[in-house]
């Protein structure tokens, strides 16, 4: 059973899918419908079933109790062997009531109120080295980040056709807006735009470097609305490939940018490991607390003829010294001795 719940997690599990299948193993995917989620699903050729998805916290929180009681009425029917999530409290909550193990890939620190009511029904947790929380013996840590899974170039060819498809000629700059209302999203602080006119004279600088391309949750001015394209979600990564930069609030686009080679600003009052790693280790990221500040780093980079060589030859390093993750995913969702383990320790 995997349980997932935002559209980056489908691009996680997308290669492991069918790799997982032709072993023989049978994959039930009980997803929320969240942003792209659904037309990912569909996209790629998923068969699934959708829990809910709620906006508010007060939603999310009876979110739970709804999604619990649905995923446990299709698994009842499934019989799985074992659950596997980005570290869904559904997946841990039915696991545990039917007797199977949980095993989570989550890649979140600030997910605090998710790990709360997930982690301790979780059996066994597999994070990136980046990652800067320890969750004690259940928790086992790899040399990789979760988007290698769909953006390593042993599965990742970027496609340049796609920028005619959209008509996209010439430079342009991806730039991220984010709504901020996950469960990991309280407190958090991004561009912090008040004003339309801000995000216009914003705009208006990074804009003589390249067309601006907006990807944005709401789109509730005109100024987003008018830099807006239409992409399908399965070419979204060719689109990103081909940037001169990306700047924004979302720290998944921040990170598949620098793991692409593109020059990448995140904007956040929050933190990632994999971003400060991806910073200190590899100089692929750059996060920064204030758009200001973000902005000048911006026009200093987009103004140096030697920035996008330079990203390539640090991604190229970064590649290097990462494991297969895929494969390693692959190899502890089969491991027995999880499975064996845990129903000696916990079955009567």
């Amino acid at each position: 059973m995997l349980d997932i719940g935002h559209p980056k997690d489908i691009n996680v599990f997308k290669e492991i899918i069918p790799l997982l299948q032709k072993k023989g193993h049978i994959i039930k995917i009980y997803a929320r419908v969240k942003e792209n989620t659904k037309k990912l699903l569909d996209d790629y050729g998923f068969d699934y079933e959708l829990g809910y998805y709620y906006h508010t916290m007060s939603g999310k929180v009876f979110g739970v109790l709804s999604n619990d009681l649905q995923l446990y009425r299709i698994s009842r029917n499934f019989r799985p062997d074992i659950f596997v999530s980005p570290g869904s409290p559904y997946a841990a909550h039915v696991s545990k009531i039917l007797g199977k193990p949980h095993i989570a890939f989550p890649d979140t620190e600030i997910a605090g109120l998710v790990a709360k009511i997930a982690i301790p029904f979780t059996d066994k947790i597999y994070t990136s080295n980046s990652f800067y929380l320890d969750f004690g013996q259940k928790h086992e840590r790899f040399n990789g980040y979760l988007e290698l899974t769909y953006l390593h170039p042993n599965c990742f060819n970027p496609n340049k056709q796609v920028l005619t498809k959209y008509g996209l000629s010439g430079d342009y700059i991806v730039v991220r807006l984010s709504a901020l209302a996950s469960h990991h999203d309280l407190n958090a602080k991004g561009f912090s735009f008040s004003t339309e006119d801000e995000l216009i004279d914003f705009i208006n600088t990074i804009k003589q470097y390249g067309r601006v391309l907006i990807f944005a949750e709401n789109a509730h001015w005109d100024t987003i609305k008018s830099h807006q394209v239409d992409i399908a979600p399965k070419d979204f990564h060719d689109v990103l490939f081909f940037a001169k930069m990306y700047i924004g609030e979302g720290a998944t686009m921040a990170s598949e940018a620098a793991i692409l080679g593109v020059p990448s600003i995140y904007v956040s009052n929050t933190e990632r490991g994999y971003l400060n790693e991806l910073e200190r280790k590899y100089g692929l990221a750059i996060n920064l607390k204030d758009r200001n500040m973000a902005l000048e780093k911006a026009v200093e980079l987009l103004e140096s003829e030697h920035t996008s060589s330079l990203w390539k030859s640090k991604r190229e390093i970064m590649l290097k010294e990462k494991v297969d993750v895929n494969q390693f995913m692959v190899d502890v969702i089969e491991r027995n001795e999880i499975i064996d383990e845990w129903t000696d320790n916990k079955l009567v």
